[in-house]
Protein backbone atom coordinates (compact mmCIF):
# COMPACT_ATOMS: atom_id res chain seq x y z
CA UNK A 1 0.00 0.00 0.00
CA UNK A 2 1.80 3.28 -1.12
CA UNK A 3 1.73 6.29 0.91
CA UNK A 4 -0.68 9.52 -0.05
CA UNK A 5 1.26 12.05 -2.16
CA UNK A 6 2.57 14.93 -0.14
CA UNK A 7 2.43 18.23 -1.85
CA UNK A 8 3.23 21.61 0.06
CA UNK A 9 1.66 24.28 -1.00
CA UNK A 10 4.05 27.02 -2.42
CA UNK A 11 3.62 30.88 -1.92
CA UNK A 12 5.08 33.62 -3.13
CA UNK A 13 6.03 36.79 -0.91
CA UNK A 14 7.25 40.30 -1.13
CA UNK A 15 9.53 42.25 0.98
CA UNK A 16 9.42 45.98 0.88
CA UNK A 17 11.03 48.22 3.08
CA UNK A 18 11.69 51.78 2.39
CA UNK A 19 13.29 54.30 4.88
CA UNK A 20 13.62 51.31 7.86
CA UNK A 21 9.86 50.30 7.74
CA UNK A 22 8.82 47.23 6.17
CA UNK A 23 5.12 46.99 4.26
CA UNK A 24 2.97 44.69 6.01
CA UNK A 25 -0.56 43.74 5.57
CA UNK A 26 -3.34 42.39 8.01
CA UNK A 27 -5.27 40.11 7.01
CA UNK A 28 -8.36 38.17 7.94
CA UNK A 29 -7.33 33.89 8.95
CA UNK A 30 -9.41 31.22 10.24
CA UNK A 31 -7.10 32.21 13.20
CA UNK A 32 -8.14 35.98 13.37
CA UNK A 33 -6.22 39.47 12.32
CA UNK A 34 -2.97 38.18 11.04
CA UNK A 35 0.52 40.49 10.23
CA UNK A 36 2.00 39.05 6.68
CA UNK A 37 4.23 40.37 4.02
CA UNK A 38 2.41 40.72 0.79
CA UNK A 39 2.09 37.12 0.09
CA UNK A 40 -0.07 34.33 -1.61
CA UNK A 41 -0.46 31.25 -3.17
CA UNK A 42 1.33 30.59 -6.51
CA UNK A 43 -1.18 30.01 -9.83
CA UNK A 44 -1.14 28.01 -12.27
CA UNK A 45 0.92 28.95 -15.51
CA UNK A 46 2.35 31.61 -13.61
CA UNK A 47 6.42 32.18 -12.79
CA UNK A 48 7.21 32.72 -8.70
CA UNK A 49 8.23 36.49 -10.03
CA UNK A 50 5.20 36.89 -12.06
CA UNK A 51 3.47 35.61 -8.88
CA UNK A 52 5.22 37.78 -5.60
CA UNK A 53 4.40 40.99 -8.39
CA UNK A 54 0.76 40.08 -8.37
CA UNK A 55 0.75 39.08 -4.63
CA UNK A 56 2.10 42.31 -3.67
CA UNK A 57 -0.12 44.65 -6.17
CA UNK A 58 -3.47 43.08 -4.69
CA UNK A 59 -2.82 43.14 -0.92
CA UNK A 60 -1.26 46.25 -1.27
CA UNK A 61 -2.32 48.42 -4.13
CA UNK A 62 0.82 48.69 -4.48
CA UNK A 63 3.11 47.81 -7.82
CA UNK A 64 5.86 45.63 -6.60
CA UNK A 65 9.42 46.20 -8.25
CA UNK A 66 11.67 42.80 -7.49
CA UNK A 67 14.85 43.35 -6.99
CA UNK A 68 16.42 40.24 -5.73
CA UNK A 69 15.66 36.94 -4.42
CA UNK A 70 15.26 36.78 -0.72
CA UNK A 71 15.17 32.65 -0.09
CA UNK A 72 13.64 29.64 -0.23
CA UNK A 73 11.36 29.18 3.04
CA UNK A 74 9.58 26.19 3.85
CA UNK A 75 7.23 25.93 7.21
CA UNK A 76 4.61 23.81 8.56
CA UNK A 77 1.58 24.89 10.32
CA UNK A 78 -1.97 24.28 12.00
CA UNK A 79 -5.04 25.92 10.94
CA UNK A 80 -8.22 26.46 13.34
CA UNK A 81 -9.28 23.02 12.97
CA UNK A 82 -6.04 21.44 14.17
CA UNK A 83 -5.49 20.79 10.27
CA UNK A 84 -1.64 20.23 9.02
CA UNK A 85 0.23 22.23 6.30
CA UNK A 86 3.39 22.72 4.63
CA UNK A 87 4.34 25.77 3.02
CA UNK A 88 7.00 26.34 0.89
CA UNK A 89 7.67 30.02 0.07
CA UNK A 90 9.81 32.30 -2.37
CA UNK A 91 10.52 35.27 -1.32
CA UNK A 92 11.57 38.52 -3.35
CA UNK A 93 12.68 41.66 -1.98
CA UNK A 94 12.14 45.01 -3.90
CA UNK A 95 10.80 48.54 -4.19
CA UNK A 96 6.63 49.35 -3.98
CA UNK A 97 5.62 52.40 -5.83
CA UNK A 98 2.83 54.39 -4.98
CA UNK A 99 -0.98 52.85 -4.29
CA UNK A 100 -2.74 52.86 -7.04
CA UNK A 101 -5.71 55.34 -6.71
CA UNK A 102 -8.94 53.57 -6.51
CA UNK A 103 -7.88 50.12 -5.98
CA UNK A 104 -9.27 47.85 -3.69
CA UNK A 105 -7.19 46.00 -1.41
CA UNK A 106 -7.60 41.70 -1.68
CA UNK A 107 -10.21 39.94 -0.26
CA UNK A 108 -9.40 39.26 3.51
CA UNK A 109 -6.60 42.31 3.69
CA UNK A 110 -7.94 44.53 6.48
CA UNK A 111 -5.07 47.12 5.61
CA UNK A 112 -1.68 48.15 4.94
CA UNK A 113 0.94 49.19 7.62
CA UNK A 114 4.49 50.49 8.04
CA UNK A 115 6.55 48.81 10.40
CA UNK A 116 10.02 49.15 11.64
CA UNK A 117 12.18 45.67 12.62
CA UNK A 118 11.84 46.16 16.02
CA UNK A 119 8.04 46.85 15.33
CA UNK A 120 7.99 43.83 13.64
CA UNK A 121 10.01 41.55 15.94
CA UNK A 122 7.24 42.74 18.57
CA UNK A 123 4.04 41.75 16.58
CA UNK A 124 5.49 38.11 16.29
CA UNK A 125 2.38 36.56 18.30
CA UNK A 126 0.48 37.86 15.34
CA UNK A 127 2.24 36.93 12.55
CA UNK A 128 0.55 34.64 9.67
CA UNK A 129 3.68 32.14 10.04
CA UNK A 130 6.85 31.99 11.50
CA UNK A 131 8.04 32.82 7.99
CA UNK A 132 7.20 36.86 8.19
CA UNK A 133 9.99 37.44 10.94
CA UNK A 134 12.59 35.06 9.19
CA UNK A 135 12.36 36.52 5.89
CA UNK A 136 12.13 40.64 7.19
CA UNK A 137 15.03 39.45 9.32
CA UNK A 138 16.92 38.20 6.29
CA UNK A 139 16.22 41.35 4.50
CA UNK A 140 17.82 43.48 7.32
CA UNK A 141 20.74 41.29 7.33
CA UNK A 142 21.54 41.77 3.43
CA UNK A 143 20.61 38.63 2.05
CA UNK A 144 20.38 38.72 -1.45
CA UNK A 145 20.38 36.32 -4.77
CA UNK A 146 20.12 36.97 -8.10
CA UNK A 147 16.57 37.07 -9.18
CA UNK A 148 17.21 34.48 -11.61
CA UNK A 149 18.14 31.62 -9.41
CA UNK A 150 14.55 30.69 -9.84
CA UNK A 151 14.21 29.44 -13.34
CA UNK A 152 10.70 29.15 -14.77
CA UNK A 153 10.73 26.56 -17.72
CA UNK A 154 8.18 27.55 -20.28
CA UNK A 155 6.32 24.14 -19.65
CA UNK A 156 4.67 25.59 -16.66
CA UNK A 157 2.05 27.19 -19.21
CA UNK A 158 1.22 23.60 -20.20
CA UNK A 159 -0.27 23.04 -16.57
CA UNK A 160 -1.22 26.42 -16.38
CA UNK A 161 -3.44 25.42 -19.27
CA UNK A 162 -4.40 21.86 -17.63
CA UNK A 163 -5.30 23.62 -14.57
CA UNK A 164 -7.35 26.42 -15.96
CA UNK A 165 -9.79 23.59 -17.90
Amino acid sequence: MSKPRWKPSVTVAAVIEQDGRYLLVEEQTSLGLRLNTPAGHLEPGESPLDGAVREALEETARPFRPQALLGVYLAGSLDAEGTSATWLRIAYCGAAGAPEPGRALDRGIVRTLWMTLGEVRASQSRHRSPLVLRCVEDHARGRRFALDVVYTDASIQIAGDDALA
